[in-house]
Protein backbone atom coordinates (compact mmCIF):
# COMPACT_ATOMS: atom_id res chain seq x y z
CA UNK A 1 0.00 0.00 0.00
CA UNK A 2 1.25 3.49 -0.79
CA UNK A 3 2.25 5.67 2.13
CA UNK A 4 0.77 9.16 2.53
CA UNK A 5 3.03 11.89 1.23
CA UNK A 6 4.77 14.21 3.65
CA UNK A 7 3.50 17.81 3.66
CA UNK A 8 6.69 18.86 1.83
CA UNK A 9 6.07 16.28 -0.91
CA UNK A 10 2.30 16.79 -0.99
CA UNK A 11 2.34 20.57 -1.56
CA UNK A 12 3.96 20.55 -5.03
CA UNK A 13 1.74 17.66 -6.17
CA UNK A 14 -1.39 19.54 -5.05
CA UNK A 15 -0.06 22.59 -6.89
CA UNK A 16 -0.05 20.41 -10.02
CA UNK A 17 -3.71 19.57 -9.39
CA UNK A 18 -4.56 23.28 -9.11
CA UNK A 19 -2.57 23.91 -12.28
CA UNK A 20 -4.76 21.48 -14.22
CA UNK A 21 -8.03 22.26 -12.45
CA UNK A 22 -7.95 25.98 -13.31
CA UNK A 23 -7.85 25.51 -17.10
CA UNK A 24 -10.45 22.72 -16.91
CA UNK A 25 -12.82 25.01 -14.99
CA UNK A 26 -12.23 27.96 -17.33
CA UNK A 27 -12.82 25.84 -20.44
CA UNK A 28 -16.04 24.42 -19.01
CA UNK A 29 -17.17 27.95 -18.14
CA UNK A 30 -16.40 29.14 -21.68
CA UNK A 31 -18.34 26.24 -23.21
CA UNK A 32 -21.33 26.93 -20.96
CA UNK A 33 -21.17 30.65 -21.73
CA UNK A 34 -20.77 29.97 -25.47
CA UNK A 35 -23.83 27.77 -25.33
CA UNK A 36 -25.70 30.20 -23.06
CA UNK A 37 -28.03 31.33 -25.82
CA UNK A 38 -28.80 27.73 -26.72
CA UNK A 39 -29.29 26.66 -23.10
CA UNK A 40 -30.81 29.95 -21.94
CA UNK A 41 -28.68 30.48 -18.84
CA UNK A 42 -25.39 31.85 -17.55
CA UNK A 43 -22.84 29.85 -15.59
CA UNK A 44 -24.15 31.43 -12.37
CA UNK A 45 -27.80 30.61 -13.08
CA UNK A 46 -26.76 27.10 -14.05
CA UNK A 47 -25.01 26.72 -10.68
CA UNK A 48 -28.17 27.86 -8.86
CA UNK A 49 -30.40 25.48 -10.81
CA UNK A 50 -27.97 22.61 -10.36
CA UNK A 51 -27.79 23.17 -6.61
CA UNK A 52 -31.58 23.24 -6.31
CA UNK A 53 -31.80 20.10 -8.46
CA UNK A 54 -29.41 18.28 -6.12
CA UNK A 55 -30.45 19.65 -2.74
CA UNK A 56 -34.03 20.82 -3.10
CA UNK A 57 -35.44 24.16 -1.96
CA UNK A 58 -32.88 26.41 -0.25
CA UNK A 59 -32.62 29.99 1.01
CA UNK A 60 -30.10 32.24 -0.74
CA UNK A 61 -27.71 32.45 2.26
CA UNK A 62 -27.43 28.64 2.41
CA UNK A 63 -26.83 28.48 -1.33
CA UNK A 64 -24.09 31.11 -1.07
CA UNK A 65 -22.34 29.28 1.78
CA UNK A 66 -22.43 25.97 -0.08
CA UNK A 67 -21.06 27.51 -3.27
CA UNK A 68 -18.49 29.66 -1.40
CA UNK A 69 -19.87 32.77 -3.11
CA UNK A 70 -21.18 36.06 -1.79
CA UNK A 71 -24.84 36.18 -0.86
CA UNK A 72 -25.26 39.21 -3.12
CA UNK A 73 -23.90 37.37 -6.16
CA UNK A 74 -26.11 34.34 -5.54
CA UNK A 75 -29.10 36.67 -5.06
CA UNK A 76 -28.39 38.24 -8.47
CA UNK A 77 -28.23 34.78 -10.06
CA UNK A 78 -31.50 33.82 -8.33
CA UNK A 79 -33.07 37.04 -9.62
CA UNK A 80 -31.89 36.22 -13.16
CA UNK A 81 -33.25 32.66 -12.81
CA UNK A 82 -36.54 34.04 -11.52
CA UNK A 83 -36.75 36.50 -14.44
CA UNK A 84 -36.25 33.55 -16.81
CA UNK A 85 -39.01 31.58 -15.08
CA UNK A 86 -36.60 28.92 -13.79
CA UNK A 87 -37.19 29.50 -10.05
CA UNK A 88 -39.76 30.96 -7.71
CA UNK A 89 -39.54 32.15 -4.12
CA UNK A 90 -41.74 30.39 -1.58
CA UNK A 91 -42.31 30.90 2.12
CA UNK A 92 -39.76 29.31 4.41
CA UNK A 93 -41.41 27.72 7.45
CA UNK A 94 -38.06 27.82 9.30
CA UNK A 95 -37.35 31.53 8.72
CA UNK A 96 -39.91 34.23 8.02
CA UNK A 97 -37.57 36.67 6.28
CA UNK A 98 -35.42 34.26 4.24
CA UNK A 99 -37.60 32.75 1.55
CA UNK A 100 -36.79 29.46 -0.13
CA UNK A 101 -35.71 29.31 -3.76
CA UNK A 102 -37.57 26.55 -5.59
CA UNK A 103 -37.17 25.16 -9.11
CA UNK A 104 -40.15 25.67 -11.37
CA UNK A 105 -41.09 22.97 -13.88
CA UNK A 106 -39.40 25.11 -16.56
CA UNK A 107 -36.26 25.34 -14.40
CA UNK A 108 -36.23 21.59 -13.78
CA UNK A 109 -36.58 20.98 -17.52
CA UNK A 110 -33.84 23.52 -18.34
CA UNK A 111 -31.29 22.07 -15.90
CA UNK A 112 -32.11 18.55 -17.06
CA UNK A 113 -31.44 19.63 -20.66
CA UNK A 114 -28.10 21.14 -19.56
CA UNK A 115 -27.16 17.90 -17.81
CA UNK A 116 -28.08 15.82 -20.85
CA UNK A 117 -25.95 18.07 -23.06
CA UNK A 118 -23.04 17.90 -20.61
CA UNK A 119 -23.27 14.12 -20.41
CA UNK A 120 -22.98 14.00 -24.19
CA UNK A 121 -19.87 16.18 -24.08
CA UNK A 122 -18.34 14.19 -21.22
CA UNK A 123 -18.77 10.92 -23.11
CA UNK A 124 -16.02 12.23 -25.40
CA UNK A 125 -13.47 12.05 -22.54
CA UNK A 126 -11.15 9.14 -23.15
CA UNK A 127 -8.06 7.87 -21.42
CA UNK A 128 -9.35 4.50 -20.25
CA UNK A 129 -10.19 5.98 -16.85
CA UNK A 130 -11.31 3.59 -14.13
CA UNK A 131 -13.77 3.93 -11.29
CA UNK A 132 -11.03 3.75 -8.64
CA UNK A 133 -9.06 6.48 -10.42
CA UNK A 134 -12.10 8.74 -10.41
CA UNK A 135 -12.79 7.88 -6.76
CA UNK A 136 -9.21 8.89 -5.91
CA UNK A 137 -9.54 12.12 -7.89
CA UNK A 138 -12.72 13.04 -6.05
CA UNK A 139 -11.13 12.19 -2.71
CA UNK A 140 -8.19 14.50 -3.45
CA UNK A 141 -10.41 17.36 -4.62
CA UNK A 142 -12.72 17.04 -1.62
CA UNK A 143 -9.73 17.02 0.74
CA UNK A 144 -8.38 20.15 -0.96
CA UNK A 145 -11.77 21.81 -0.60
CA UNK A 146 -11.97 20.95 3.10
CA UNK A 147 -8.48 22.36 3.68
CA UNK A 148 -9.35 25.58 1.85
CA UNK A 149 -12.56 25.95 3.86
CA UNK A 150 -10.53 25.58 7.05
CA UNK A 151 -8.06 28.22 5.85
CA UNK A 152 -10.94 30.60 5.04
CA UNK A 153 -12.27 30.15 8.58
CA UNK A 154 -8.83 31.10 9.87
CA UNK A 155 -7.94 27.62 11.08
CA UNK A 156 -4.60 27.27 9.32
Amino acid sequence: MDEPLTPADLAPRLAEVYGVLGPVYRRVARIVERDQEVMGMSVGVRAVLDQLRQEGDLPVPAMAREQALSRQFVQRMVNDAQDAGFVRLVDNPAHRRSRLVQLTPAGAQAIEAVHEREQGLLRAVGGDLTGPELDATLRVLRQMLLALEEIERGGA
